[in-house]
């Protein structure tokens, strides 16, 4: 079964798109010069597992016109000699909230005595249920998180609303140093669900139970409201318009991942589901989901276990996380399960690779399991 470090696609930062026709006031003269490119003499990655030497890349007005060896260059095109240097496809993150201006709400702490919804219009009994919220309609491009993402090689992120349980749909946009016109590639790229109810006031749900009863009883209320439609509910209108697109959901740990599956295997479907990275210590129930899984590199950091009395505070539990959290990736392919990683997680994005590289690949060598044991023996003692 084929193995996903990161989707990805061949999206080129730092090329500016460009149309034939403008979508936007500018303020200033407009370059018309065509924006064709050929990049020659790379290594060109296809894919993770594919690549082309000496071969030549063609980009026109932002696109991917050709590539391969022995590509004809027409005249249009400004070449330039990439000889000694590499190209890879861009990696997408699948889970952000870049751009997203979340809208105003409660604080999320619920109300005993609150039973009624406090968000007007003709939208469900319960807030957690946001199922009519478009990510594309609140996005705004920010030039200074896109150069973040950017310099991580990302070239793309699927921005959403991640408040409530159902959060509509999510938006694919490109990291462009442009408005959100050109910047967005899919207005309604996926629809969105958890178990955390976010920022309702509401009493109800106020546990794990609860989010999943109230999940469960909006399918089955979504099922009934198409079938007869007595009267109007733009949230369960907009839950039955997001069937049409992929399912993903936030399942938050190794357990939230089983609980999301056997909702989806009850109503029909197969949830994109993520994760923290606990995967590897739940791995063989996991797999029986076959769910594609988003995950993270968020490992914890070492404990401070010099002072006795820090040290009697660290669980062995905690110990054994801090060892294997970064073989999870590793053990994720071995099982043949499909991922995707993310940077979600991190306090800095920057921390994305290096964190990955650092931790992950410092598990391969022997001297740190030495570390390890030694650590544990102290731990214990």
């Amino acid at each position: 079964m084929k193995k996903i470090f990161l989707l990805a696609a061949l999206f080129l930062t730092g090329i500016d798109a460009a149309f034939s026709q403008d979508n936007f006031p500018y303020n200033g003269v407009r370059d018309y010069r065509s924006k064709s490119y050929a990049l020659i003499n790379a290594k060109i990655f296809i894919d993770y597992q594919t690549s082309i030497d000496s071969a030549t890349l063609l980009i026109k007005e932002g696109k991917v016109v050709n590539v391969g060896k022995n590509i004809s260059i027409a005249k249009e095109y400004t070449v330039v000699d990439c000889g000694g240097k590499y190209i890879y496809p861009s990696f997408i993150d699948l889970n952000t909230n870049y751009g997203f201006s979340r809208l105003k709400a409660g604080k999320g702490s619920g109300n005993p005595s609150q039973v009624e919804p406090e968000i007007p219009g003709a939208y469900n009994a319960n807030d957690a249920i946001k199922s009519y919220i478009n990510a594309s309609e609140h996005f705004k491009a920010d030039k200074k998180q896109a150069a973040v993402y950017r310099k991580l090689g990302f070239g793309a992120v699927l921005s959403l609303n991640t408040d409530g349980i159902a959060r509509g749909t999510s938006t694919l946009v490109l990291l462009l140093d442009e408005n959100e016109n050109e910047s967005i590639l899919i207005e309604k790229a996926a629809a969105h669900y958890s178990f955390n109810k976010g920022t309702s006031t509401q009493a109800y749900p106020s546990s794990m139970m609860g989010s999943v009863a109230l999940l469960r009883q909006t399918y089955f209320d979504a099922k009934w409201y198409m079938e007869t439609k007595p009267y109007t509910d733009l949230s369960l209108q907009a839950w039955i318009e997001n069937q049409r697109v992929p399912q993903f959901f936030d399942g938050g740990n190794k357990h939230g991942i089983l609980r999301a599956d056997k909702i989806g295997d009850e109503f029909g479907v197969q949830y994109i589901i993520n994760s923290n990275g606990s995967e590897y210590q739940n791995i063989k129930e996991i797999k029986s989901t076959n769910a594609t899984l988003i995950t993270q590199v968020n490992f914890p950091k070492a404990y401070n276990l010099d002072d006795p009395y820090e040290a009697k505070s660290v669980s062995l539990k905690q110990m054994k996380h801090w060892e294997l959290a970064p073989y999870n990736l590793k053990i994720l392919a071995e099982n043949n399960i499909d991922f995707a990683v993310s940077s979600s997680g991190l306090k800095s994005k920057d921390d994305f690779l290096r964190i990955y590289s650092e931790r992950a690949v410092s598990r391969l060598f022997s001297q740190e399991n030495t570390i390890i044991e030694r650590r544990s023996k102290k731990l214990c003692n």
